[in-house]
């Protein structure tokens, strides 16, 4: 069963850059494509970026587009999400998810990881 372990999170100024990780300790992590979504307080979780299980598909929210960039390293079993130009309106906890297909909207992912917390400060 997929488990999914996020890191990396935490405290930046505006304009700066963060990497968040995705680890899978039950080693299934091939098989799935991964899915990135944040929340911030009062909002609903919304969608940021996506891959395909082989990482040669990838695709943005606009609103993150040219600014973020997803990974991944099968052989490691991790995903990456690269944040650079961060924006305070960037502030949220962010998920990162598995599922079986490339999809945009939560319900989408079966399996997800435990959040890590991002924060902008202007």
């Amino acid at each position: 069963q997929v488990q999914l372990v996020e890191s990396g999170g935490g405290l930046v100024q505006a304009g700066g850059s963060l990497r968040l990780s995705c680890a899978d300790s039950a080693r299934t992590f091939n098989r799935y494509a991964i899915g990135w979504f944040r929340q911030a307080p009062g909002n609903e979780r919304e969608f940021v970026a996506q891959i395909s299980w082989s990482g040669r598909s990838t695709f943005y929210a606009d609103s993150v587009k040219g600014r973020f960039a997803t990974s991944r390293d099968n052989a490691k079993n991790t995903a990456y999400l690269h944040m650079s130009s961060l924006k305070p309106e960037d502030t949220a906890v962010y998920y990162c998810a598995a599922g079986e297909r490339d999809g945009r909207r939560p319900s989408e992912y079966a399996y997800w990881g435990q959040g890590t917390q991002v924060t902008v400060s202007s």
